[in-house]
């Protein structure tokens, strides 16, 4: 039984960090067209959507479930912790990290900017420790 639950959870893991990895490539892209271009709504919620995946693949990993409603601060304090090298995520740029994700935090590029590059560099943590 124990095998199965890990098998269950590495999978989700793996989705969760797979969903992560194509919503940054998103936000990534949209930041790539010309600043008039660029629909600020999609880099936000790809970055934030990008950050929860990745959040929720580690607690995933490590065993634990995840609900629907949690915050990107209360994920990331339960993976702080869980392992204190994330209190080197800094996610403090992101207007909704303390509320569910909504749209009215999503209007200026510089803003989602600084959103997106949280979930780069969140990205670019995880892939340090060898965890994607």
């Amino acid at each position: 039984m124990r095998f199965f639950y890990t098998f269950i959870m590495d999978k989700k893991a793996k989705n969760h960090f797979n969903t992560a990895k194509e919503n940054l490539k998103d936000a990534n892209s949209e930041l790539f067209k010309p600043e008039e271009d660029v629909v600020s709504y999609l880099v936000c919620k790809n970055s934030q959507i990008a950050i929860e995946n990745y959040l929720k693949g580690y607690l995933s990993l490590r065993g634990f479930e995840t609900n629907k409603g949690e915050t990107l601060q209360s994920l990331l304090d339960r993976c702080k912790s869980l392992n204190s090298k994330f209190n080197q995520v800094d996610i403090d740029t992101i207007d909704c990290k303390a509320h569910k994700m909504d749209s009215r935090y999503c209007q200026d590029v510089n803003k989602v900017t600084s959103c997106f590059d949280a979930a780069d560099n969140l990205d670019t943590f995880l892939r340090k420790l060898n965890i994607i």
